[in-house]
């Protein structure tokens, strides 16, 4: 494994500063850096942490292939996040847009999880510990 490599999703929305809005205040993501605004008023991109995690939010840009889950038809990818009380984020989320796909429910295989859409169209695991 090589240590110098560090690995940053970058999700496809309609409009970086709305989705770094609701990232911030729904799952306390901090942002980092946004990217000047280009001729559309948008910026390339916004970083953001999380605990030790980073993530991306940019603009969709169909002639680069970059393009959100509504161009898509849906989500491809899953994120996952772990976090101390999963129903308080779950909830935080779902007051901000978001929508439950799948009940945050105590799991058989150990973990207390469930599975929202953000207002974006990106699916989130949230889980955490059983209670």
């Amino acid at each position: 494994m090589t240590p110098d490599i560090h690995l940053s999703p970058r999700l496809i929305v309609p409009d970086p500063d709305r989705a770094s809005a609701f990232y911030q205040v729904a799952l306390g993501a901090e942002q980092v850096f946004s990217a000047p605004r280009g001729d559309d008023g948008r910026p390339s991109v916004v970083d953001h942490r999380i605990g030790g995690s980073s993530f991306r939010a940019s603009p969709a840009v169909s002639s680069w292939g970059w393009l959100s889950p509504d161009d898509l038809g849906g989500s491809a990818v899953l994120l996952e996040v772990e976090v101390a009380d999963p129903d308080t984020v779950g909830e935080r989320m779902i007051a901000h847009g978001a929508e439950v796909v799948v009940p945050i429910e105590n799991q058989p295989y150990g973990k207390r999880s469930g599975r929202i859409r953000d207002p974006f169209g990106h699916l989130w695991i949230i889980t955490g510990e059983l209670r």
